[in-house]
């Protein structure tokens, strides 16, 4: 008797439980279904045929289906007159991530940062990719909130720094540097970036032991290699991450060294992030700090970055008319490297080094785009150097980068084509984030909750009163 009550007790939680279950399920906005009706479908396939009037279906998270059966349960989103596009990715960001760490165990970070008010800045933007290039425990720690659905933010893909000092993970030997690739993948990163100060023997030990681990290499090109570029373009150095690091490794800034520059890396299949809107955005502040101060998205920054861009702008200081010119002549060059290396079928991809000064995350890669096209390319080239090619690099093209059935339903609905005229990706109507809708007035009611929370909050941040607390210790 006593068993049979045990099982029917059993029985009972088991039904309650799934009935909760379902409960849960069918009131989570993640299993809404969405169908977007008569809007123009950009795949941003190789192909790119612009599917017109076409009806798309989301659901869990995906890409249910294009033109197919429509759900009766769906939640119906106009696209008439619109443009769907995917997610837009940053190849190149450093997010913003407490810390640092000081004083005496157990005080933790100095300085805390709100990880929505600071990834509503990319998803406003419809950008719902990034690749973090100086990534730390801190920045896991964030992708797992937006995981877990605490936070509305992009995915995030995670590269460790190595450099020769100064950096988190140092390396000054070709044994350091093995070791430190594989406490790199050990800790959880999935890439490795390569920076400046390297040697030449430690820089091609550790590209060699990320292709071990299969771990793809981004970064710079060590200083190291100045005059002798072709022997720091090697097999599984895949990404250079700005245009800059070939502007270092030459004082001759023409076409054609742009051009030879283009030849060993198509010939190593080495892709390139230009990262125009750095030099340009440099070039600015060394003429004047009104370029940062004056920015439309200026005032959605949180409060200290506001302060260390004004304050401690290292663009800006010391600044005189021989430098400027010179930041101009880099520009400059910088565009003769986009058309060169276009005409050689090198891969370009689109990343913005967002958090730099003057670099606002999420705003910057509109701005990007925008340069790309001015530097040669076409508006369809500029748009698949931000998804379909970034997916690619990324490995996660099966995924992500393109509107097919079955990928990510990580999507932004635009008021106007951005075939036409490339400014139209800022022209944003929503935006689907890991499958979450955004409308216009929902991100227009996130951004101005964070700019009035920066401008509440602005008292509180000094850039140089914090850093004396830092090396204070206080």
């Amino acid at each position: 008797m006593k068993y049979l009550k045990l099982l029917t007790l059993l029985a009972f939680i088991s039904v309650n439980l799934n009935a909760q279950k379902s409960y849960l399920e069918n009131n989570n906005p993640e299993n809404d279904v969405y169908v977007i009706k008569n809007v123009n479908v950009i795949p941003m396939t190789e192909n790119n045929k612009v599917i017109e009037n076409a009806t798309v279906v989301i659901h869990n998270k995906k890409i249910q289906s294009i033109n197919d059966f429509i759900p009766t349960n769906a939640i119906t989103i106009d696209g008439t007159g619109k443009w769907l596009i995917p997610g837009l990715i940053d190849m190149h960001v450093h997010n913003l991530a407490d810390g640092p760490y000081i004083s005496y165990p157990t005080r933790g970070p100095a300085i805390h940062f709100d990880t929505q008010n600071f990834m509503t800045l990319y998803v406003a933007n419809g950008v719902t990719t990034v690749f973090e290039l100086s990534a730390r425990a801190e920045h896991i720690g964030q992708r797992n909130e937006i995981i877990r659905g605490d936070v509305i933010g992009p995915k995030i893909a995670l590269a460790a720094l190595i450099d020769g000092n100064n950096a988190n993970m140092t390396a000054t030997t070709p044994y350091d540097g093995r070791q430190t690739v594989r406490l790199a993948k050990g800790e959880g990163y999935e890439f490795i970036k390569v920076y400046s100060q390297l040697n030449k023997e430690t820089f091609k030990a550790i590209i060699d032991e990320a292709e071990k681990q299969k771990m793809k290499v981004v970064g710079h090109i060590p200083n190291k290699f100045k005059n002798n570029t072709e022997e720091a373009i090697v097999p599984h150095f895949g990404l250079v991450a700005h245009a800059e690091e070939f502007s270092k490794q030459t004082d001759i800034l023409t076409y054609e060294e742009a051009e030879r520059f283009a030849k060993m890396c198509k010939k190593n299949d080495t892709w390139l992030i230009p990262n125009l809107s750095n030099l340009v955005s440099i070039a600015k502040q060394a003429r004047s700090l009104d370029s940062v101060q004056n920015l439309e998205s200026f005032k959605y920054v949180h409060p200290l970055m506001q302060s260390k861009w004004l304050v401690s702008n290292q663009y800006n200081q010391g600044t005189n008319a021989e430098r400027i010119a010179y930041f101009d002549e880099l520009v400059d060059f910088h565009i003769k490297i986009v058309k060169a290396f276009k005409k050689e079928g090198v891969h370009l991809l689109a990343g913005t080094d967002a958090g730099t000064s003057g670099i606002v995350w999420g705003f910057s890669l509109h701005n990007e785009l925008k340069l790309l096209t001015e530097a040669g390319l076409k508006n369809e080239e500029a748009l698949a150097s931000a998804t379909r090619l970034a997916a690619e690099w990324l490995e996660i093209d099966d995924k992500i980068g393109t509107i097919e059935t079955g990928k990510f339903a990580d999507l932004v609905l635009l008021d106007k084509n951005p075939l036409e005229n490339i400014n139209n990706t800022s022209k944003i109507s929503g935006v689907f984030v890991n499958g979450k809708w955004l409308d216009k007035s929902t991100i227009n009611t996130m951004l101005t909750k964070l700019a009035k929370w920066n401008n509440d909050n602005k008292g509180k941040y000094n850039w140089k009163e914090v850093i004396k607390k830092i090396r204070d210790n206080k």
